[in-house]
């Protein structure tokens, strides 16, 4: 992006990509990157956010930075572990502390007439998730804020825009961190809240026409948010130099193929429609192991793209729909120090003989913000409410080995699932909703004689980014509404369970 407003440098916190969220939520660009790996172009941010890290400064190999050239040059706030930092090295003490400080708290004392904590009272509620405590403040600090427990909850540095903070503002449960962070990025660091879905629409068309020029591109669709935003971006900037493929492979949900196709009449994009689920499925059989069938379906997708991308003269660049909770999940954070939680299909770069450059116009945004732009370039708010689908498709909700007759199966339980939501209004109040085809028979009773049928698994989570999720209480009435039309209607089902467990400690996907 060509806009440098704040830089957040990433110490390993698991919460540094809220801290991206939350400032963004302000209409305020934000970037993301490793301690130990500034960017170049540092100097041109506004303002520098320290994030928080499992790491102690007393460590003797805790995550080390260097303030001397931003000091007192640029408006920093150090979060937890950035604030213990500033005290360790500046001239005060950090030590364990002797209460449990984590949780809820709320602010017992707050400095008057501070900008930082403008239209914040005492009794605030902040999150506290350290340690260690700020002992004794740095040299030529002021105290700011204070809790019950944490005598040094805030500070800030005398003749220097440097804020510290013991708390995470970042986090729900901070009820005043949303303002208290646009306190510190617009009143003190001056900061034009202008990132907006228009202004990201027109930086983005514009870095795309200048790096992809008269190029061709080729972008797998797969009918979902992210790729059908990735694609009318691309439009915008290179027009019919665009060529947009959608694979069938056998494992998408019922009709969809056709329907998927339908949906983009009309939006003027180059749409080819590939039927390649023969080749998938051969692929796939005999394999129950999840991480082989991701494997099998990612070569499968590569070779079916590597054939169509050779029927179009000239092509040299592939384009996808990765956003950041991909690359946040599939990598640490731009290298970072992060911990490294999930591979996805579609991070990670391609073969050398494909010879295509890759261009990933999304990838720095959230899902909430994709669909944000996808609504200010006037794409149809049933694809932009299109609840998130799985790369592999089915084939990781269908739990060992996969073969056409358990597709079929899974196919017709999600449908009626899927349906059933949309008919009950319940669709647009669940993020993500599926239904998972288990390894496993159970006997049942049907027309008084005994069966031995197959188990699925009904999942619907509420999210924001998929980076969290909690399970959606469904009501009972719909529950026991669908289960009966699954078992009537499917052959094959005789029990419907349904998942209540969240992400963590569980994924959103079963495999």
């Amino acid at each position: 992006m060509q806009q440098h407003d704040v830089l957040i440098l990433d110490f390993g916190s698991q919460y540094t990509q809220l801290i991206a969220r939350r400032v963004r939520e302000l209409n305020i660009y934000c970037e993301i990157h490793p301690y130990n790996k500034p960017p170049a172009n540092a100097n041109d941010f506004k303002a520098i956010i320290l994030s928080g890290s499992p790491s102690s400064v007393r460590a003797e190999n805790a995550p080390h930075f260097d303030f001397s050239e931003i000091r007192g040059n640029k408006p920093i706030l150090a979060v937890c572990y950035g604030a213990q930092y500033l005290a360790h090295f500046s001239g005060g003490n950090v030590a364990p502390s002797n209460t449990r400080e984590y949780g809820r708290a709320n602010l017992s004392y707050i400095k008057e007439n501070e900008i930082f904590f403008s239209r914040i009272s005492e009794g605030s509620q902040v999150w506290m998730s350290h340690s260690d405590t700020i002992k004794e403040l740095p040299t030529g600090a002021i105290l700011l804020a204070s809790t019950s427990d944490v005598e040094n909850a805030a500070f800030r540095i005398e003749g220097e825009d440097t804020y510290a903070i013991q708390f995470h503002p970042e986090v729900y449960h901070s009820t005043d961190g949303k303002r208290l962070l646009e306190n510190f990025l617009v009143n003190i660091a001056g900061i034009a809240q202008t990132w907006t879905s228009d202004s990201f629409v027109e930086t983005t068309v514009s870095e795309l026409q200048e790096t992809l020029g008269n190029d061709k591109v080729v972008l797998g669709l797969s009918g979902g948010v992210d790729s059908s935003v990735a694609a009318v971006l691309l439009h915008k900037a290179i027009g019919k130099n665009l060529y947009c493929i959608f694979v069938n492979n056998g494992l998408l949900r019922k009709n969809e193929f056709e329907s998927v196709l339908n949906q983009y009449e009309g939006m003027g994009l180059n749409v080819k429609g590939v039927d390649a689920s023969a080749r998938f499925l051969n692929a796939l059989s005999g394999i129950s192991d999840p991480e082989k069938k991701r494997k099998a379906i990612g070569n499968s997708f590569i070779d079916v793209f590597d054939d169509e991308a050779h029927k179009i003269e000239g092509v040299t660049w592939l384009a996808q729909g990765t956003i950041y909770p991909d690359v946040i999940e599939s990598v640490s954070v731009n290298g970072g120090p992060s911990a490294t939680i999930k591979s996805h299909h579609n991070v990670g770069g391609l073969p050398d003989f494909m010879k295509l450059k890759i261009v990933e116009p999304l990838r720095m945004i959230f899902k909430d913000e994709v669909r944000r732009v996808g609504a200010s370039m006037g794409i149809d708010s049933e694809l932009l409410a299109r609840h998130p689908f799985p790369g592999p498709g089915l084939a990781i909700r269908i739990l060992g080995n996969i073969t056409p007759e358990k597709v079929r199966i899974l196919q017709e339980v999600d449908a009626i699932f899927i349906n059933g939501l949309k008919e009950y209004g319940l669709y647009n109040k669940v993020w993500q909703a599926g239904a998972i085809l288990l390894p496993v028979n159970s006997v049942g009773v049907m027309g008084d004689e005994r069966t031995y049928e197959k188990v699925v698994a009904l999942r619907a989570v509420e999210s924001t980014d998929g980076m969290t999720a909690d399970w959606v209480n469904l009501p009972y009435e719909f529950l026991q509404k669908i289960s009966n039309q699954i078992i009537n209607k499917v052959k094959g089902v005789n029990r419907v369970v349904y998942d209540i467990s969240s992400k963590p400690p569980a994924t959103i996907e079963w495999e």
